[in-house]
């Protein structure tokens, strides 16, 4: 009687947990050989939940069992715990309630990477730096990140105690924040990096993204741009709503965005501009890498199939699953794939993913050099050839494809070895603390670099003969020198004052920066078009 008991509690869990909101109102309709089959199923969760080595709970059982029968679907479809669906809920609005700082762990402590400007923790005077040593009297050291980031959130109008360790302060600080609504902005950098170019990154695609690139967009314009440098760098996608509103900015009216292709009758979906957005009108380089995925793809793939915009970069990663989220019970979630994305010429832009190996570790087509590789023609790369408005030739089936490109150089081992110890960011915040940097002027003099080699030294994190080796570089000099001015901008201004400096120092950016002539020439071309039609003809040629 117990072991009946305990295999119909499982079967209760099972059906409750998947049709809480998957299947909404309708009945779960199983054949005999289904009901058969979760029979098993709950006999085999029984059995070990009663004779495991360990006790496991019969949720950890359940939940473990469905992300195993996920796999064999693709490598998106996934199941979302009461945790994991929360935070991805998180993820997709436009704010949160909390402090308004971007933290991380260094060197095992909690650390203020930066402040935003505006919100409770500028205004309470915190700075980048900053170890928050104790959270509510908890010491910090021994939680992970993401649950001081938990206990730092909370209710509009709560406050949180915490405690602060500063570089120059003999005592740590107690400041007790009162919690606001913080903006979680998806447009990280907007600014001119030349006197007439705007530059723009956008990180994700969620709720307000739309928004901050239009306003961005108006507010460089505002400054003179009159090109714009799009980086969508390492932006892993997001909500399909936002990358539409955002390629509506650079798109005619009527042009085809993207097309989703499924199973069903309602997988079958077309979007187009509407033209309610101001067009853009302006050059565009959009730059992209093996970062650049799903929602960033498909404004990518638009902006090219439509040659309004010159793509630079390396290989998208080629993400083109379309996830439907459904609610399930006890808080649980499904990201179940339901279709795939096309771009405008009908490229798909989902990579093969036939070989989870490779599609982990081998995205996108191979670049020239990489074709020579001994087994390189078992990699995935596209296999099809598209045309864009203008008749141009672009691949399908493994991502947006640049149209130059531009790989990212190695950074030189050194500094490599330096950025992962912190050692730039932990100096900066220790010189800003003894020194006024006033001016954007300023740079690293040798006094400055024999001191952070002096500060290398005395914390044993290099020895004087692997720092004069190292410097005698010239590229590893002025690299050494850049980044710390990077680092010092931070504490000093803000965090895009920091990226202004590394920009300088991006052969991606620095690049693209050359390439605006063949965007204007490309743009031309395509104004020039008059009667032909907007989305392009579906010519798939074979590789």
């Amino acid at each position: 009687m117990r072991r009946r008991w305990k295999i119909t509690a499982v079967v209760v869990f099972v059906l409750s947990l998947l049709s809480g909101g998957l299947f909404g109102p309708r009945v779960l309709a199983f054949t005999d050989e289904a009901r058969g089959l979760l029979r098993s199923y709950t006999e085999l969760v029984t059995v070990i939940h009663e004779n495991a080595a360990r006790e496991v709970a019969y949720r950890d059982l359940v939940f473990s069992s469905i992300n195993g029968m996920l796999r064999q679907l693709d490598p998106h479809t996934a199941f979302l715990s009461p945790e994991a669906y929360d935070n991805m809920r998180d993820r997709q609005r436009s704010s949160f309630y909390g402090l308004g700082i971007l933290v991380g762990m260094r060197n095992g402590l909690l650390t203020v990477i930066t402040p935003i400007e505006g919100t409770p923790a500028s205004r309470m005077g915190m700075r980048a730096g900053d170890v928050i040593s104790t959270i509510e009297g908890q010491p910090t050291d021994s939680m992970g990140i993401n649950d001081a980031v938990r206990q730092l959130k909370g209710p509009k109008g709560t406050q949180v105690t915490i405690e602060v360790v500063r570089a120059g302060l003999d005592e740590p600080l107690e400041l007790t924040i009162t919690r606001d609504e913080i903006p979680q902005n998806t447009v990280r950098y907007a600014y001119m990096i030349r006197p007439d170019t705007g530059y723009i990154a956008i990180s994700d695609f969620n709720r307000g993204t739309g928004r901050e690139v239009q306003e961005a967009i108006e507010r460089l314009q505002e400054q003179g741009m009159r090109r714009l440098l799009l980086d969508l760098r390492n932006n892993g996608g997001g909500l399909l709503d936002q990358a539409i509103e955002v390629s509506d900015l650079f798109l005619p009216e009527g042009a085809r965005i993207v097309e989703t292709r499924g199973r069903t009758r309602d997988s079958f979906q077309e979007y187009s501009a509407t033209g309610s957005r101001p067009d853009v009108g302006l050059p565009v380089v959009v730059l992209v890498n093996n970062g650049t995925a799903s929602a960033a793809e498909i404004l990518a793939g638009a902006i090219q199939d439509h040659d309004v915009g010159l793509i630079v970069g390396s290989q998208t990663w080629g993400k083109g699953l379309v996830q439907t989220v459904y609610s399930l019970s006890y808080g649980a979630g499904i990201a179940l794939t339901t279709a795939k994305y096309y771009t405008p010429s009908g490229r798909l832009i989902q990579r093969d993913y036939t070989s989870f190996f490779d599609y982990q570790n081998h995205p996108g087509r191979l670049t020239e050099a990489e074709d020579e590789l001994p087994g390189s023609e078992e990699l995935a790369r596209p296999t099809e050839i598209f045309r864009t408005d203008l008749g141009r030739e672009v691949y399908g089936g493994g991502g947006i494809t640049p149209d130059i490109e531009v790989p990212l150089e190695e950074l030189p081992p050194y500094l490599q070895y330096l950025l992962s110890r912190s050692a730039f960011f932990d100096y900066a915040v220790l010189f800003t603390s003894e020194n006024q940097v006033e001016g954007r002027e300023w740079w690293p003099d040798d006094e400055t670099l024999a001191g952070f080699s002096k500060w290398l030294v005395e914390g044993e994190l290099s020895s004087p003969e692997e720092i004069e080796e190292a410097l005698a570089d010239p590229e590893v000099r002025a690299a050494v020198a850049r980044q710390l001015r990077a680092e010092v901008f931070n504490a000093a201004f803000d965090f895009q004052a920091r990226h202004q400096v590394l920009a300088d120092g991006d052969p991606q950016i620095q690049r693209a920066l050359e390439l605006f002539g063949e965007a204007s020439a490309l743009l031309s071309r395509r104004q020039g078009l008059e009667d032909e039609p907007a989305t392009p003809a579906r010519e798939g040629v074979g590789l």
